[in-house]
């Protein structure tokens, strides 16, 4: 075999990358900043105010809007848009404090409920105020009505995405 048919063979041709331009690439770095500086500014927040993280409080938040404050941790993590495995770490954390507590499922012995105890909702009420006041600042009062609606249908979008659902698409 000759060297030039032997370099046709060896090197493929490799597609080039579809490269961000112009408004692609402003609106993802826009995007990049956001998701790294928000979940920041929350957490340095409720750390502040309610010795929490921003995500124990979500974890509480999604315990208190359930029936009866109790969840699957199964549901309780796609809630969460977490693994089990860190909603676990996270709920023995809070079980610690005395604000969760998890029991086994009478139903289903495999699963496991998690339970916003009194405490816990207490200390999600108290949270409550100063967290949401900075989402409204970061977020809520940067934004008209429009863009609500807009944000709304992109995360809705992205999570689509991420979540493998296709029917969102």
């Amino acid at each position: 075999m000759d060297a030039a048919k032997q370099d046709e063979t060896v090197v493929p041709e490799s597609p080039e990358p579809g490269w961000l331009h112009g408004v692609e690439r402003d609106a993802w770095l826009s995007l990049i900043g956001v998701i790294i500086r928000l979940p920041a500014a929350l957490d340095t927040q409720l750390q502040r105010d309610a010795g929490l993280s921003h995500f124990e409080y979500i974890v509480m938040v999604n315990l208190s809007n359930a029936d009866g404050h109790v969840l699957r941790m199964s549901r309780l993590a796609a809630l969460c848009h977490s693994s089990l495995s860190r909603l676990s770490h996270v709920v023995a954390r809070l079980e610690r404090r005395s604000w969760l507590r998890r029991d086994p499922c009478p139903d289903d012995g495999r699963a496991t409920l998690a339970t916003l105890t009194d405490e816990g909702f207490a200390k999600l009420a108290s949270a409550a105020p100063g967290h949401v006041e900075a989402v409204r600042e970061y977020v809520i009062d940067a934004l008209d009505q429009q863009q609500l609606h807009q944000l709304t249908a992109i995360g809705e979008a992205i999570l689509g995405r991420l979540d493998g659902d296709t029917s969102r698409r």
